[in-house]
């Protein structure tokens, strides 16, 4: 292999480890981790090395490169419900007790 390739295989292999420790911070297995890795990286050094797939493989390396920064459990209830999260309601605090001590009697 040319010095080249392999400098474009570890480029690539860097770009796709922010978005694969994203997946892992976010309790993903580390088969699922590593299986993702492994596709975006070989995705990525498809598309760098032949240009002929690339017209086919950029949008999909995209997607598949964006995905793990997009909070999908969030969005797809958003999708589904076709409106706004409604916030928390705080439940009633109970009235606040008076607990300083009575004032003593004046003296004469």
């Amino acid at each position: 292999m040319s010095p080249i390739t392999l400098a474009i295989a570890a480029i690539v292999a860097f770009v796709v480890l922010i978005p694969t420790r994203r997946l892992q911070l976010s309790g993903w297995s580390r088969d699922a981790v590593l299986t993702y890795f492994t596709a975006v990286w070989l995705l990525g050094v498809l598309v760098a090395i032949l240009p002929a797939p690339s017209r086919l493989l950029v949008p999909i390396l995209l997607v598949a490169y964006l995905a793990p920064f997009i909070t999908i459990r969030a969005g797809i209830d958003r999708l589904f419900r076709g409106e706004r999260p409604v916030p928390p309601v705080e439940p009633e605090r109970p009235p606040v007790k008076n607990v300083t001590p009575p004032e003593p009697p004046d003296r004469p």
